[in-house]
């Protein structure tokens, strides 16, 4: 199957060019996608450099800072222009290990979405200090009660997706622009009944960089999770 990696990134020169270069040594005819939002640090320039090694090495460059949520929904529509039978998300900063990917891949002989969980058989995170973690779990816990998704990652931002599963909840309508993206993209999947499942992987904290989580994305999630449980309830869209 032909498969892209999604990798949106802002300010990521510490980590971008390990994950390529692991990436493709997993596998050297996985696509790579980079969607870069016009990072001042670099980061495009240091994959533009790596393109000259790696023929499938592709690099999205957008002219300013527009979200997490619109970099992925670009570099899905990109992947769909290109046939791809796969498409595959991850961030940029190796706390999503590549080494999963083909045992990830292979569950999609029997499932449509296959999620990296942190949260399936026990607690698999890294050097996180105990209120980021309490927070991460609240979280999850808040969507599932409020989306009715049954699912112990919902946040989880390492996914493989069928091209099928894409084309079907029409990536396009999809609103939410920070991390809640995850969480609307998994409850669109999860709502048109597709066969989804949660494989444990062990989440490592960023190695450099910083977080780009604030408070106006958290704002953004609680108030979405709240808008797709009214969703849910009525079975249909709605603007708030």
């Amino acid at each position: 199957m032909k498969t892209m990696i999604v990798i949106p990134t802002y300010e990521e020169k510490e980590n971008i060019q390990k994950l390529i270069e692991e990436l493709f040594n997993i596998n050297p005819y996985f696509y790579v996608t980079v969607v870069d939002d016009n990072s001042p640090d670099g980061t495009a320039d240091i994959v533009k450099e790596l393109q000259k090694k790696y023929p499938y090495l592709n690099l999205i460059l957008r002219k300013e800072k527009k979200g997490l949520g619109t970099a992925y929904i670009e570099g899905f529509k990109f992947a769909l222009r290109q046939n791809m039978d796969v498409i595959v998300q991850m961030d940029a900063d190796l706390s999503h290990p590549p080494q999963y990917l083909p045992q990830m891949l292979l569950l999609l002989d029997e499932y449509d979405v296959v999620v990296g969980s942190r949260y399936i058989k026990g607690v698999r995170v890294n050097n996180w200090p105990f209120k980021r973690l309490l927070i991460s779990k609240f979280a999850n816990l808040y969507v599932k009660m409020i989306t009715g998704m049954p699912f112990e990652d919902c946040t989880s931002g390492f996914k493989c997706i069928k091209r099928k599963v894409l084309e079907t909840i029409d990536i396009e309508t999809i609103e939410s622009k920070g991390y809640v993206f995850q969480i609307e993209l998994l409850f669109r999947m999860y709502t048109k009944g597709f066969k989804i499942v949660e494989y444990p992987i062990m989440f490592n904290e960023r190695e450099g960089g910083k977080s780009k989580i604030s408070r106006k994305i958290a704002r953004e999630a609680f108030w979405k999770v709240l808008k797709l449980g009214i969703e849910r309830f009525y079975d249909r869209k709605i603007k708030l």
